[in-house]
């Protein structure tokens, strides 16, 4: 029974990543010889100025929206927990989740024409309290921002679904105890709820780190002209390299830097929080 699977992973995941790695040492042609050159693909992507400037974007948008994607979750669902109404706490679970359920082309797209500077409602609002309209999506100012705080709205509900999760398996008897001994709800959320989700955080983290430098989706669908010298990420890079200039080689190379950027980055944050201790 796991002879499909097995087959399905070394046909679509494995021997893809090992034809595209050996692509990464070739003088990748359509037609022709391709002869292997070696490092000198991952050499030319080095030296490119473009490449060190979109991997200066990817680190701080992929920072920012880790560090909102890890905190306001958190905060939400500690809020939550303290809801006594049942039926508000579904209805807002439920609409602070439905973000996650649409697509890049959807949330993007809805984003773009809220921020429009004519037309958006974000600056009919500024404009209705005596402001200025701000171009949100046409200002270095403003796009770095902006792609952080539209990453963390979109996926704040699915986060903070896994610590409400965590948060109902935490055992009533602790709070009782709490109670007992007159305790606030800030302490019982200090002092139980946050030690009690150690666990479920070491796991958004993780994700979190694993999509750092890989982002794509957001950025193809609200990045333009004006401001892609600020949001351009090592993803469109790649992507620009290998479908727009077919330059596969460098295209492939600069790929599996990110692949082994992410792993290093991955296994140093994995040894920083203990991951396996729990």
């Amino acid at each position: 029974m796991m002879l499909p699977i097995l087959a399905y992973f070394l046909i679509f995941s494995f021997y893809p990543l090992a034809r595209g790695l050996a692509i990464s040492f070739q003088d990748y042609r359509l037609i022709g010889d391709r002869p292997f050159i070696g490092f000198d693909n991952y050499l030319r992507v080095l030296k490119d100025p473009v490449f060190w400037e979109v991997f200066q974007n990817t680190i701080v948008i992929g920072a920012g929206s880790f560090i909102i994607n890890f905190f306001l979750p958190l905060i939400l669902a500690l809020s939550l927990n303290e809801v006594a109404s049942a039926w508000f706490k579904k209805m807002t679970q439920m609409i602070v989740y439905l973000p996650h359920l649409f697509s890049w082309v959807v949330v993007g797209g809805m984003w773009i024409l809220l921020l429009s500077p004519d037309t958006g409602i974000v600056n009919q609002i500024i404009q209705l309290f005596g402001g200025q309209s701000v171009g949100f999506l046409s200002s270095d100012r403003y796009a770095r921002l902006v792609m952080i705080l539209t990453s963390g709205w979109k996926e704040m509900g699915y986060t903070c679904i896994m610590y409400l999760a965590a948060i109902v398996n935490i055992n009533p008897s602790l709070y009782e105890a709490s109670s007992i001994d007159r305790a606030s709800r800030w302490q019982k959320a200090r002092y139980i709820t946050i030690p009690m989700l150690r666990s479920t955080m070491k796991v958004v983290i993780m994700l979190n780190v694993l999509g750092i430098l890989r982002l794509f989706d957001q950025i193809f669908v609200m990045s333009n002209g004006a401001i892609a010298n600020k949001v351009d990420v090592i993803m469109m890079y790649t992507y620009q390299k290998g479908i727009l200039e077919f330059s596969v080689g460098p295209a492939t190379a600069a790929g599996f830097l990110v692949i082994l950027a992410t792993f290093t980055l991955t296994y140093v944050t994995r040894a920083v929080i203990r991951y396996d201790e729990g």
